[in-house]
C-alpha cells in the first residue's frame, strides 16, 4: 500500500513546479543543452475522470504548428457534423434553344477542397468529366457567352497575412478559395544538369501557359533539395531560388495554382472544346469581373451538383496527411455557421465562430491565438491545457467523438506519426497529430495504457538541434510519461 502511494505522489509531482521537483524525464529532457531558451508546454490528463496526471508550464502560450489542426477539425465536425458535404454547381444563364445556350455556364462553389484533390480516391477528373457530361447532356453544342467560375462564397484573402514569405507560392503554402482545384498545386519538372549549372525546366503539369518562371536555381552535389517556388495569390510571377541535385531529369518541385477558379473555368472551357462545343467568351470569374465591375446577378438553372466526401473523410485526411488546404478550408466554412446563405466568409470570421463555440461549451479561449486552420503561421499560439481540454470534451461529450479521435494517425502504423515510438510499448496505442516548423515540434492527441484513455499534448519552442533529435527526445520523454 504504501509502495503505491509513493507511485502514485511520485507521477503528480510535477503538478506542484514550486514546492517538489520536476519529474526526472522531464528534468533530463529540459537539460539538454540545445533546450537553452526552448519554450515547453506539457499536460497529459485523464479524460474519463478529468483529472490532470502531468503538468509542465501547460498554460504557456506556445507555436504549436500543424497540431492546431486538432482544433480546426474538431470544431468543423462539431458545427457542420460529419456528414456534411460540399457541394459544387454547374449552372446556366439564358435559355436553351436548338442546341444553343444563349447565355453563361456557371461553376458555383461552396469552398470545397477536395475537387481533383490527390487524398480522394475518385479519381484526378472524374468529377470534372461528370460536368462536361451533364452539359452535353443538356443538348448544348453552342455557348455565346462563357465559362463562369463563381468562388465569392469565400473572400480574395487566399492565404493568411501571417503566413511567411518563403511559404507564399510553396506547394504547401497554396491558398483557399470558393473554388478549389487538384490541391491547389501544380508540379514543375527540371533537368538539373551538371553541378554549379542552372537546371532547365521541362514541363508543369497541368500546364500553366500564364505562369512565368524566373530561374535562381543552382544544381549541387547533394541528394536533397532547398528549393522554393516564390510567388503572391494571383500574381502570374513565380521565383525559384535554392538548390536542387545535380544531373536529375524529371526532377519535380510542386507550387500553388495562384488563382484555383480561373483556372478550373479555363479548364472546363478547354475541355468543352474539345467535345466540340463552340464557347463564344473568354474563361472569367468572380473576382476578375466585380473588379472590372462587370459582375452581374442573373437567374441561374442548375445542371449538375457533384459532391465533396462526408466530412468524417475529409476530416481524417487532413489530420493523416496534415493538409493545409483541408484545414483553411474547414475554418472557412465554419464561419458561415450563423449566416448559411449569402455570407461571404474569411479566416477571421472562422476564427470568430471558433471561438464563440467553445466559449459556449465552457473552454478559456484566450490563450488560443490562431490565424488560420492548417497552423502554416508562426503567430498561431495556444497552450497544452487547452488542447487537453479541447481533446478531452471530444472524447466524452461529442456526437462525434469517434470520427475525431480515428482521424489521428496512429503512432508507428499511419500519416504524418508512423515512424514515431515504432516498437515501443506506445507503438499502436497513440493517436497523435504532429506539428513542425523551423524550430518548433509538437504532438497532441490520445494515448490509451491500461485500457485508460489519456489527453496528451506536448509543445516545445525554440530548440537548436535538428528536427530528428528533438523528435527522439519528445518519444523518450512520452514513452517516460507512461511507464
Amino acid at each position: 500500500m504504501m509502495r503505491t502511494v509513493f507511485v502514485i505522489v511520485s507521477f503528480l509531482l510535477p503538478l506542484f513546479p514550486g514546492k517538489a521537483q520536476t519529474h526526472p524525464a522531464m528534468e533530463k529532457f529540459l537539460n539538454a543543452p540545445y533546450m537553452r531558451g526552448a519554450s515547453v508546454s506539457v499536460m497529459v490528463k485523464d479524460v474519463r475522470s478529468d483529472s490532470t496526471l502531468f503538468s509542465f508550464d501547460a498554460d504557456r502560450e506556445v507555436i504549436p504548428a500543424s497540431a492546431i489542426k486538432t482544433v480546426t477539425t474538431a470544431t468543423a465536425l462539431e458545427i457542420l457534423g460529419e456528414r456534411f458535404r460540399y457541394e459544387t454547381a454547374i449552372m446556366h444563364d439564358g435559355d436553351i434553344r436548338n442546341g444553343i445556350l444563349y447565355g453563361n455556364i456557371y461553376i458555383r462553389g461552396s469552398g470545397d477542397p477536395t475537387t481533383g484533390s490527390s487524398g480522394v480516391k475518385t479519381g484526378r477528373d472524374k468529377i470534372m468529366h461528370g460536368w462536361i457530361s451533364a452539359i452535353k447532356n443538356r443538348g448544348i453544342r453552342k455557348i455565346t457567352g462563357a465559362v463562369i467560375a463563381d468562388e465569392s462564397i469565400f473572400d480574395t484573402e487566399g492565404v493568411s497575412m501571417k503566413w511567411l514569405r518563403e511559404d507564399l507560392g510553396s506547394y504547401y503554402g497554396q491558398g483557399c478559395y470558393g473554388l478549389n482545384i487538384y490541391d491547389n498545386r501544380y508540379s514543375l519538372f527540371l533537368r538539373t544538369g551538371e553541378p554549379d549549372g542552372k537546371p532547365e525546366i521541362e514541363r508543369c503539369e497541368p500546364d500553366m501557359p500564364s505562369l512565368v518562371f524566373h530561374n535562381y536555381l543552382t544544381a549541387k552535389t547533394t541528394d536533397t533539395d532547398s528549393a522554393y517556388i516564390v510567388g503572391l495569390p494571383y500574381s502570374t510571377e513565380r521565383y525559384l531560388y535554392g538548390m536542387v541535385p545535380a544531373n536529375r531529369p524529371g526532377y519535380k518541385l510542386q507550387g500553388d495554382i495562384p488563382e484555383p477558379a480561373l483556372f478550373l473555368a479555363a479548364s472546363v472551357t478547354e475541355r468543352l472544346k474539345k467535345e466540340e462545343i463552340e464557347i463564344a467568351g473568354e474563361p472569367a470569374c468572380y473576382r476578375k469581373l466585380s473588379q472590372a465591375g462587370k459582375w452581374e446577378k442573373r437567374e441561374r438553372k442548375i445542371i449538375t451538383t457533384s459532391y465533396s466526401p462526408p466530412l468524417k473523410d475529409i476530416i481524417r485526411i487532413t489530420n493523416h496527411v496534415s493538409h493545409n488546404l483541408y484545414a483553411d478550408a474547414l475554418l472557412k466554412t465554419i464561419g458561415r455557421r450563423y449566416e448559411p446563405d449569402g455570407v461571404v466568409s474569411s479566416f477571421g470570421k472562422g476564427i470568430g465562430t471558433l471561438h464563440e463555440y467553445w466559449k459556449e461549451k465552457g473552454l478559456e479561449t484566450s490563450s488560443l491565438w490562431m490565424f488560420d486552420g492548417s497552423g502554416l503561421s508562426p503567430a498561431d499560439k495556444v497552450t497544452a491545457r487547452f488542447l487537453c481540454e479541447l481533446l478531452s470534451y471530444m472524447a466524452t461529450k461529442s456526437a462525434s467523438s469517434d470520427a475525431f479521435m480515428e482521424s489521428l494517425p496512429r503512432a508507428g502504423m499511419d500519416g504524418t506519426v508512423r515512424n514515431m515510438l515504432n516498437g515501443s510499448t506506445l507503438h499502436g496505442k497513440a493517436r497523435l497529430k504532429s506539428g513542425s516548423m523551423n524550430r518548433v515540434r509538437s504532438y497532441t492527441g490520445y494515448v490509451t495504457k491500461n485500457s485508460r484513455l489519456y489527453a496528451v499534448a506536448i509543445l516545445v519552442n525554440n530548440f537548436s538541434c535538428k528536427q530528428n533529435r528533438i523528435k527522439a527526445d519528445m518519444e523518450e520523454l512520452l514513452l517516460s510519461l507512461f511507464l
